[in-house]
């Protein structure tokens, strides 16, 4: 199943493109999804939507990060993925299955200190999804162990298709909040059930394969992960502890769900890749070229700086479209926290790297001091300038965390971002930002402006240079090459 040695660069860019392409669905069905919620609930119930997914998404994916990156590193390595799949399965099951437990437990606490009684049923009901998204999650970690890139993205798609399909039908037919959060958990199902398709890792098998070697790398990546998840998810925590109200928890949430959709998809779509070809190819002895594939995976998040810019700037437009004029205080938090979530691109892709080149202790050494510094910085911000507070603190520690880890993987391969590139993006960055402020378009004329922009970007690069020859002879190849396929 794996690709051949010697394609390994345009196997992981093929790859890259459907994951991506499959991840993409998040944006037009997020941005309905949210549209539409957010007239049908109201901004007080959208967010205590937004809260109780919020945790529940951070319980999930501080599961799923337990073994997420070790699975796909060992499967990559294994000549039988079997026993690593029946052992992580079991794995996740039996920790999900407590994770469920304890937050049914845990949810009028919870309630308590956010003052909102109602979050007992939501979070309770939510409960559910855990087991049933951290079972895909293994189907979809064993996929891209095995290089089966095309084969997750199809998985990866049904997602949210059926959550966007089943919020439609619930919520329309006036099941509220209820309705949402049952389609979310019929979205992990349709997603388990097509995942399966495609690969069946055995559940109650006994299997031979120790823990213990599972758990050298799974202990320091998951605590790099639930560090993560507890730093993006922080901001929103602490403006609603700190005494926002349910209004203003709404107006973050959407402007934080805007900002990380474009970089989840990124990330989603480069990082687990990244790290199953990157494995594969050590495993060959190609030290050069994975450095080389390194270097390549860092520059391409540095090149995303302007169309961050574009987004910055079309906040106002951005937020009226999608939610509506209500919504417009959210504006000046997306412009604030897109930047950030570029910065967590790249850490995800930097210690992807690390993990790879045998370093898993790193990535929570490296990161873990984000969390206790961006929550002193909550402290002192949020009750001083309240939402704006939390989203400068987010950004500008996610930019810090983003250098930090870029450093480490030039000490650890000698690898390191161009000056130019990066002098190039800013430059672009900026340039890209004002065009998108001073031009002006209203509701849907907001759909031909950005692909506008975006084309004058990639414009603004070539005319730059930073697209040389060989690239571009690259990138017509792979063209001629997915057409042949």
């Amino acid at each position: 199943m794996n690709p051949p040695p010697s394609q390994p660069a345009r196997h992981t860019l093929d790859g890259a493109i459907c994951v991506f392409l499959s991840e993409a669905l998040i944006l037009p069905t997020g941005l309905l999804t949210a549209a539409f919620l957010t007239r049908r609930l109201g901004s007080a119930d959208y967010g205590l939507l937004t809260l109780a997914a919020t945790l529940v998404a951070w319980i999930e994916w501080s599961v799923v990060s337990i073994f997420a990156r070790t699975t796909i590193k060992f499967v990559s390595e294994a000549d039988d993925w079997r026993p690593v799949g029946a052992t992580v399965m079991q794995l996740h099951l039996l920790v999900s299955g407590g994770a469920m437990v304890l937050l049914w437990l845990l949810a009028a606490p919870v309630s308590a200190l956010f003052r909102e009684p109602a979050l007992v049923t939501y979070l309770r009901l939510l409960a559910l999804d855990i087991p049933l998204f951290s079972l895909a999650s293994v189907h979809r970690a064993i996929l891209i162990g095995l290089g089966d890139f095309r084969q997750r993205a199809l998985a990866g798609a049904s997602r949210p298709l059926s959550r966007l399909l089943l919020i439609l039908l619930f919520v329309g037919m006036g099941f509220s909040v209820t309705g949402a959060i049952l389609a979310n958990i019929g979205a992990s199902l349709v997603e388990l059930l097509v995942s399966r398709f495609y690969v069946r890792p055995p559940l109650f098998h006994r299997s031979s394969f120790p823990i213990w070697q599972l758990w050298d790398y799974a202990l320091p990546l998951f605590l790099f992960a639930v560090a993560m998840r507890l730093y993006d998810k922080l901001d929103l925590f602490a403006l609603k502890a700190l005494g926002g109200t349910a209004e203003q928890a709404g107006f973050y949430g959407a402007a934080q769900n805007l900002s990380l959709i474009p970089g989840s998809m990124v990330a989603l779509a480069l990082s687990p890749l990244l790290l199953s070809t990157l494995t594969r190819t050590l495993r060959a002895g190609n030290v050069d070229t994975a450095r080389d594939m390194s270097g390549k995976a860092m520059r391409a998040v540095i090149l995303l700086l302007p169309f961050a810019g574009v987004i910055a700037g079309a906040s106002p437009e951005v937020v009226s479209l999608i939610f509506g004029a209500p919504f417009l205080p959210a504006a000046p938090l997306l412009g604030l926290l897109i930047f950030g979530a570029l910065a967590l691109v790249m850490i995800s892709v930097t210690t992807a790297i690390l993990t790879a080149a045998g370093k898993p202790g790193w990535t929570f050494a490296l990161t873990g001091p984000m969390l206790p510094l961006a929550a002193a910085g909550h402290l002192l911000m949020i009750p001083w300038l309240g939402a704006i507070g939390a989203a400068v603190v987010n950004t500008f520690f996610a930019i810090v965390g983003a250098g930090v880890t870029a450093i480490a993987v030039w000490w650890v391969w000698r690898v390191f971002p161009s000056a130019v590139t990066l002098g190039r993006s800013v430059l672009t960055c900026g340039f890209a930002y004002a065009l998108t402020v001073m031009w002006q378009s209203p509701g849907f004329w907001l759909l031909i402006k950005l692909p506008v922009v975006t084309l004058i970007v990639l414009l603004t690069f070539a005319a730059l240079g930073e697209f040389n020859p060989r690239e571009l002879s690259f990138v017509r190849s792979m063209v001629r090459w997915r057409t042949a396929r």
